[in-house]
C-alpha cells in the first residue's frame, strides 16, 4: 500500500466543476475514486499492514487493489479497463467532496460527473468482491448503470 499513496491537492479535480463537451450529460462519469478504509500516513500505513496480519484490521477495497507490499497486477489490469481513471484515497486524505458524498463510508467508491459525485459502492458492496478485480469492475459497472450514470462516449 505504500507506492499509491496520494494527496489531495486543492484547487484539483475535485475542487472544480469540470469543464465538459456539451456533448457530454451531467450524467456521465469522469473519473472513479476509491476511499480505503486506512489512514494515509507512514504510521497508519504499518498500523493497517500490521492489524490486518493479525486479524484486527480489514479493508476489502485494500484486499482488491493490494497484496503483501504492493498494488496487485490483477487490479492494475482490470483498473486500465475502465473508460475513466481510477484514483484512490485514504479516509484521512480524500477530497473534501468526495467525504462528503461518502459521508462515514470506508471503504467506498464514488463516481466524479459533471453533476457531482456518487456514491456507488459502500463497504457491505465491497466486501462482495472477495479481493477480486474483476469482480470489483463488474460492481462498478452495474452501480454506474443502476445509478442511471453512463461512461463517457469513446472517440
Amino acid at each position: 500500500m505504500f507506492a499509491h499513496r496520494r494527496q489531495h491537492v486543492p484547487g484539483g479535480p475535485w475542487d472544480t466543476p469540470p469543464v465538459t463537451a456539451p456533448s457530454e450529460p451531467t450524467g456521465t462519469v469522469l473519473g472513479l475514486v476509491g476511499v480505503y478504509d486506512a489512514v494515509g500516513t507512514f504510521r497508519g500505513e504499518i498500523a493497517y499492514w500490521v492489524g490486518a496480519r493479525l486479524g484486527r484490521a480489514h479493508c476489502a477495497l485494500c484486499e482488491v487493489t493490494h497484496g503483501l507490499f504492493a498494488e496487485r497486477s490483477e487490479w492494475r489490469s482490470a483498473r486500465d479497463t475502465l473508460p475513466v481513471a481510477f484514483e484512490t484515497f485514504h479516509r484521512d486524505d480524500q477530497p473534501d467532496p468526495v467525504r462528503a458524498c461518502a459521508g462515514d463510508r470506508a471503504p467506498a467508491v464514488v463516481a466524479r460527473t459533471v453533476g457531482g459525485p456518487v456514491l456507488l459502492l459502500g463497504p457491505e458492496e465491497l466486501e462482495d468482491c472477495h479481493a477480486s478485480p474483476t469482480r470489483l469492475i463488474e460492481l462498478v459497472d452495474a452501480a454506474v448503470a443502476s445509478a442511471g450514470l453512463t461512461w463517457p462516449a469513446v472517440s
